[in-house]
């Protein structure tokens, strides 16, 4: 292997991160992996989430402030290096009917406008993987739906100097493979509900898979099954960084560590692009690649 390896993530907001794919990218910092998570808004519409600290006046008054300080914690449990698109995160409309977007935001951006700053972060970090978000957004978040777009355009877009002309967004670089990050996948959601029932104890899944009926969401394509259970408990501690908006003593953590790893010690993708010859199912984001690296 005679070139360095690089994972470039794409994600909307901070603590997206640490909630998927942290493992993966913790399993490939040890191995030399240079590990780029970009995320696209500051989350400044997001709400405490955490009970614990929801009413804190400095927190809600200075919430851009306070999520970029947990970036910065979660960023070096996991070891990667991080970069801000700048965009200014959408919220999460509700209501029926549902309120237009904020003026401004980065769901109203023009897509091949904003997928123009991921490129100039591809073309400087030349990444041969990149993972995002599938078109569904993972869930419905403007920003999420948002970030696929971009991430799409800019995967081809790095390559095209006319469309990105050089001068103004660098020398051009293909990536070779795109992922959908699907950690929050039925099979590993039934395996660990089952697991626990089985255990005689309680599961938090049991109203996820009501849900999932209800919502009627389509089974994706699990091509890639990452092992990465030796870094769980990072994954852990980078997402617990993020204390505005986990809980801690919440139902991100009630799974024993012992059953996650035993159960379902892998992250799951959906290989989306390849431009190297594949062999699914895959166990990493680099088949096709190390070989030829």
């Amino acid at each position: 292997m005679t070139e360095q390896l690089r994972l470039m993530a794409v994600h909307a907001h901070p603590d997206d991160e640490s909630s998927k794919g942290a493992a993966t990218m913790a399993k490939y910092v040890s191995e030399g992996v240079d590990v780029m998570v970009v995320t696209c808004t500051g989350g400044e519409r997001g709400s405490v989430l955490n009970p614990k600290l929801q009413g804190d006046p400095y927190i809600e008054a200075n919430i851009h402030e306070v999520r970029r300080k947990e970036m910065d914690e979660a960023r070096e449990i996991l070891g990667v290096s991080q970069h801000w698109l700048g965009f200014v995160d959408s919220g999460l409309p509700e209501g029926d009917p549902l309120p237009p977007l904020p003026e401004g935001c980065f769901a109203l951006e023009d897509v091949d406008k904003a997928a123009g700053a991921l490129v100039r972060e591809i073309r400087s970090f030349r990444p041969q993987v990149v993972t995002t978000y599938d078109e569904n957004g993972g869930y419905p978040h403007p920003d999420h739906i948002m970030t696929h777009k971009i991430t799409m355009v800019a995967f081809d877009g790095a390559a095209d100097a006319e469309k990105y002309p050089e001068a103004e967004f660098g020398p051009v670089w293909q990536p070779l493979k795109l992922y959908y990050n699907q950690g929050f996948n039925r099979p590993r959601t039934e395996a660990l509900h089952e697991a626990l029932l089985a255990r005689g104890l309680e599961s938090p899944y049991g109203d996820w898979l009501k849900r999932w009926d209800e919502f009627g969401g389509k089974a994706r394509n699990l091509t890639t099954h990452v092992p990465c259970a030796d870094f769980f408990e990072t994954r852990d501690k980078a997402l617990i960084a993020h204390a505005t908006q986990i809980d801690p003593d919440g139902g991100w953590f009630r799974v024993p560590m012992e059953i996650q790893k035993e159960v379902w010690p892998t992250e799951e993708y959906e290989l989306s692009k390849a431009l190297v010859p594949t062999s699914l199912p895959e166990e990493d984001l680099f088949a096709g690649i190390r070989d030829n690296a």
